[in-house]
């Protein structure tokens, strides 16, 4: 209790506001890369992947603004989001709901890991300036922990949510890829080594690059997807 007395919980509630607001996507990832699984293995995946990708945001923090500096860390982690959004929806209704495996489930905790840490690359800023809060620079490392492990209940219950609405609205995969994709298109034009290049106007086409993106994925995945249903229905 006089741990708990200690903490000053104005910066513990910064740091679980700002995750949860701007990485509120990770539940949509979780729940997409889940979908697939068998039903007694969704719940592990949910866990594991959201405790993976919790651990590894933490070392993020640590390490934020070296990490956002080093010339085209932005552009892989986009073509790896794009990568990811364009097999979301290439593998929809493959297997649907009939995945099971330590095999399967790796490679949804594998997925949803990789997606949280390239979607976490600028909101991990966010997370270090409000440690930075903190008097005391050896105890920024632990508030961080602290406010990311008491988001994950919530993080949890909102992808289980998620993967209840995905099977009454499968559209709701083509978005989500759809919204990798947009992410990704505002990583590319904000990387530092292409603003290096071209200049900082190239900020100014932020938005075109997301649509653009964003309609590469959903387009890519739903062509392929619907090629897959007419040879196996052939």
């Amino acid at each position: 209790m006089e741990f708990l007395a200690l903490i000053d919980w104005s910066i513990v509630i910064q740091i679980i506001i700002i995750d949860l607001l701007l990485g509120g996507d990770n539940a949509l990832i979780i729940a997409l890369a889940c979908r697939n699984l068998h039903p007694d293995q969704r719940k592990k995946g949910i866990i594991y992947g959201t405790a993976g990708a919790i651990i590894l945001r933490v070392v993020l923090v640590a390490f934020a603004v070296t990490l956002l500096q080093i010339p085209f860390l932005k552009l892989v982690g986009a073509i790896l989001l794009i990568w990811i959004g364009y097999k979301l929806i290439a593998q929809q209704d493959e297997n649907q709901h009939t995945l099971q495996g330590p095999n399967q489930l790796f490679a949804a905790i594998k997925t949803i890991i990789v997606a949280d840490i390239v979607m976490s690359l600028d909101n991990v800023l966010a997370i270090a300036g409000a440690a930075g809060q903190v008097s005391n620079p050896s105890h920024q490392v632990g508030y961080v922990i602290f406010g990311l492990v008491v988001s994950v209940p919530i993080i949890i219950a909102g992808s289980k949510m998620v993967l209840f609405l995905i099977d009454r609205f499968p559209f709701i995969v083509t978005a989500g890829a759809g919204l990798l994709g947009w992410i990704a298109g505002g990583m590319i034009v904000t990387d530092p080594a292409l603003i290096k290049y071209f200049g900082e106007g190239i900020a100014n086409y932020e938005i075109t690059a997301e649509i653009i993106a964003a309609i590469i994925v959903m387009g890519s995945g739903e062509f392929v997807k619907r090629r897959h249903k007419k040879a196996n229905a052939a």
